[in-house]
């Protein structure tokens, strides 16, 4: 299921299917691509590999994928965070449908808009350097929480914390201490709850498995759960191993739950309400 069928992206084409078609029809950003990533038998190494941005690369590219399969008709574009087979999406058998000729396809598409609108739509023939357009809101939001001090984002995660119901969350500040950047206190019911601790990650990579480990070893008999919370993003490998049987477990927050969590609780973030007109209801009056 390495074939590709253009730019290197493209071999992303069947994997997304399938990984869909498995999770019945439909899946968040993260499963579709951490799948999809499985199935390729993309390695570690190559998972790691960065863009100029910091950004990576394999997931940049499953975006770049996920680009054309929705304006191929092949994945419904419509909701935000959830990838989705569309009704003909669902039926094709991605081992034989003719990708090359979706990718030509959309390719002319992206040339006629181009020509009507008489602007540039971002090169896609080397998409080893080029990232899958996003400018919006979420893309300014990782670049200003990535480019903060250290301790300014320690105490930015603080401040999620304390604000998605954590009570005594407090930052350790110290060095030498396996990576541990604070504590706090999960309240689930009045009559039970959680010591978490919790590692702030100001990255632009992927956080991997033998760093899950570390922060695992560092959090031994000093608490009952592990948080990591990063504005990069985590290997199939790491995410692996976060929930791996008999051991503690470490929930993992990446640079998309991070916006999720701005967005929810809106911080740093002024909502905006917007309005779409309504011909029909001002055509009654033109008579």
């Amino acid at each position: 299921m390495t074939q590709t069928y253009g730019p290197e992206f493209t071999r992303f084409f069947p994997a997304i299917v399938c990984a869909l078609k498995e999770m019945g029809g439909s899946a968040t950003t993260s499963e579709a691509i951490d799948r999809s990533i499985e199935l390729l038998g993309i390695s570690e190494d190559e998972q790691n590999v960065e863009l100029a941005s910091g950004s990576s690369r394999v997931r940049n590219q499953a975006q770049w994928a996920r680009l054309y399969m929705a304006r191929g008709g092949i994945l419904d574009s419509s909701r935000r965070g959830v990838w989705q087979l569309t009704e003909s999406g669902s039926s094709i058998d991605p081992e034989s449908f003719d990708w090359r000729e979706l990718f030509r396809d959309v390719q002319r598409k992206f040339a006629d808009e181009r020509r009507k609108r008489d602007d540039d739509e971002p090169e896609t023939s080397d998409d080893a350097d080029a990232e899958i357009p996003n400018v919006d809101y979420r893309t300014k939001v990782l670049q200003i929480a990535g480019s903060i001090s250290p301790a300014g984002f320690e105490r930015l995660c603080q401040r999620l914390l304390r604000e998605s119901g954590f009570e005594t969350v407090t930052v350790t500040g110290r060095s030498g201490d396996g990576g541990i950047d604070g504590i706090g206190t999960l309240q689930i019911n009045p009559f039970v709850s959680f010591n978490v601790l919790f590692q702030c990650k100001r990255y632009s990579g992927s956080v991997s498995p033998s760093q899950i480990r570390d922060f695992r070893g560092a959090m031994q008999g000093r608490a009952d759960k592990g948080l990591i919370i990063t504005t990069g993003t985590f290997t199939v490998e790491a995410k692996r191993e976060a929930r791996r049987d008999g051991a503690p477990p470490i929930e993992l927050v990446d640079g998309d739950e991070l916006i999720r969590l701005f967005e929810s609780l809106e911080l740093g973030l002024v909502a905006r309400t917007t309005y779409d007109v309504d011909e029909s209801f001002f055509a009654q009056y033109e008579e």
